[in-house]
Parts: C-alpha cells; structure tokens; sequence
C-alpha cells in the first residue's frame, strides 16, 4: 500500500514538474517559441477560412436543395374525392417529406395580383382555366427525378415538373462544390500537421544537448519526453489564439455585413452561434494535439529516446 502511495506521489511529481519545465523552457527558448507559434497561426488561420468557406458552401448548397420542389397538375375536372386520394398517394412515396395541396380557386386568386391583365383576362372568362395542383418537397433532391416519375403514374395526374435539365445541374454543382471543399479542409488540416509537427521537430534537435545532459544523470524516458510533450501542446494553444480571434471576429463582421446587405439578400450564412464556438475549439484541438504529438515524435524518433 505504501508503495502505491510512493508511485502515485512520484507520479504526480514527474507530472507537475513537466509542466513547470514546459512553461520555462517556452521562455527559455523564445525565439524557437516564436516561430512555432506563428507556424501554427499562419496554417491555422487557413484552416479557419477553410472551415467557414466549406460550412456556409454546404449551408447555402442545403438552402437551395430545400427549395426545389415538384409541382403536380391534376387533370381537369377531377372530383374532390380524387383529389384528396391523389395527395395521400404522393404522401406514401417514400422520398416525399411534404405535399400542400392548392386548388385551382387559390391559384386563380393569386394570379390576378400579379397585374391587371391576367385579372382582367381571369375576370372576363366564364370558367376557370387553371388547374388543381400539389407543391411537393422530397427528402433527397438526387431523387427527384425517379419521385416525379412515380407521381406522373397515378391516376389523374396530368403533369409533374421540377425544372428538368436545369436542376440535374444544379445538384451536379453542388456535389461538386461540397467535395472541394471538403477536400480542401482536410488538405489544409494534413498541410498544418506537418508544418507544425516539423517546426516542434526543429526546435527539439536544437536542444539535443539539453536532452543527452539528461540522460546521463539518470533521467527516466518519460520525465524526459514529458515537459517536451507540454511544450508541444502549449504552444499549440498559444498558436491557436490569434486564429481563433481572428475567426470570431471576422465572421461575426461579415455575417453582419452579408446579413445587412440588399446585394446578397438571397444569401444566409451559417448563425455565429454555435458555429464560431464549434470552430474555435476544431482550431484549439487541432492547435494543441499536433504539437503535442509532433513533439512526443521528435524526441522518440530523431532524438532516440
């Protein structure tokens, strides 16, 4: 029992003493500090335009696939009763999430507020022209095309469009859009792993000396390996600080600045929040676990610990 209490007590200070080493030797070694710290801001500030560029692609992308819809005609003519066994059958296809039904009546009301001669030509005919019709919403917009298909066999339907052409387009787009800059976030994440792992790695070799002087004393790998490892990961933090205030700072300008603009009015960028916090803590783990990690590698693997 005793000697549990004696490993735990020499444990926690190995444990302590890393950690105060860690903070003088980032002092002691500043100019190295430095440049791994700006390292670190400079790739880390690219992953944050990276991160919001790819996030409000994908934000504006979900938009407009929202927006897409198929319009169904019935046929003229068609009862009441039809009508609604029409809308349950497009109901219970599998990829509708949503049908509003609009009678022919509302169509026609709606129309004579667009100008004064469609009221004046609505108004002079005896009967109404237009058709009976459903506004449909599907969950998954690559399927819109077999969706609509499906709803034109149902008896008493006269047509259902959803742009045809054009949207197979668009959605083409934005599969692409989507993949590039999920692509280029995560080469930037493996670009910023690198360059911050290799700059730790420089500023371990040039303290090899210090590292050997240790060895020969007597010390354990691990209460060698430890305060480096803290170094890594502090200065992952402290080069995490400008870019994420730089981040929060930025964007909460320029989603004020689109949000308030009658140019990009059809635009909606991501909420600030919770986006920029979820950002600031992706910059912070990133920041933090390559420095560490790049540092327990450079003193394992070059140093021969």
């Amino acid at each position: 029992m005793r000697k549990e209490v004696i490993k735990q007590v020499k444990a926690f200070r190995i444990f302590g003493r890393s950690i105060r080493d860690s903070f003088k030797s980032v002092f002691r070694n500043f100019s190295l500090s430095i440049a791994s710290i700006l390292c670190t801001t400079i790739t880390l500030v690219l992953v944050a335009i990276a991160i919001i560029i790819s996030a409000n692609i994908n934000h504006i992308t979900k938009d407009l696939e929202e927006e897409l819809t198929i319009v169904v005609y019935a046929k003229a003519d068609t009862p009441d009763e039809r009508l609604d066994a029409i809308e349950k059958e497009i109901k219970n296809i599998s990829n509708v999430t949503n049908v509003t039904a609009k009678s022919k009546e509302e169509w026609r009301v709606e129309m004579q507020g667009y100008s004064d001669t469609l009221n004046t030509t609505l108004d002079y005919l005896d009967e109404n022209p237009l058709l009976d019709s459903f506004i449909v919403t599907v969950k998954n917009v690559d399927d819109l095309r077999p969706t609509a298909l499906k709803i034109r066999d149902i008896e008493n339907v006269e047509s259902a469009n959803y742009g045809e052409g054009m949207v197979e387009d668009i959605i083409s787009v934005f599969d692409i859009v989507q993949t590039v800059t999920l692509v280029m976030v995560i080469a930037l994440v493996v670009v910023t792993a690198f360059l911050i792992s290799n700059t730790i790695k420089l500023t371990i070799f040039s303290r090899r000396s210090e590292i050997e002087i240790m060895r020969l004393v007597g010390s354990s790998n691990t209460s060698i390996k430890l305060p480096f490892v803290f170094e890594g990961f502090l200065l992952g933090v402290l080069g995490s600080i400008i870019p994420i205030i730089v981040m929060i700072y930025g964007y909460l300008i320029m989603y004020e600045q689109v949000s308030s603009s009658s140019s990009f009015s059809i635009i909606e960028l991501v909420r600030p929040m919770p986006f920029v916090l979820i950002t600031s803590l992706i910059l912070l783990l990133i920041g933090s676990v390559v420095g560490m990690f790049g540092s327990a590698r450079a003193v394992r693997k070059y140093l021969k610990i």
